[in-house]
């Protein structure tokens, strides 16, 4: 089964990465954009059929190792 992690930074922690995405498409002529915050995306497959178990093994990863918990957080996504 695959489930998807996104991580993210917390709102109140400085996204450099996103300052300069943003900062780019301004001076591509986007102009509408008010504000990017950049993250990570992870597709992992989980050798688990069953659902919950699935999403609980990819939330331990996520708290492990795969996300931050101090400055980002993270969102479950069963994808398959």
């Amino acid at each position: 089964m695959i489930i998807s992690a996104i991580i993210t930074l917390k709102k109140d922690v400085l996204d450099p990465q996103g300052k300069v995405i943003h900062q780019t498409l301004d001076g591509m002529g986007f102009k509408d954009v008010n504000e990017i915050r950049q993250g990570k995306y992870f597709e992992i497959d989980v050798n688990e059929n069953d659902p919950t178990k699935a999403k609980g093994i990819v939330e331990d990863m996520c708290k492990k190792l795969l996300a931050n918990l101090v400055i980002e957080n993270y969102k479950i996504i069963e994808t398959q």
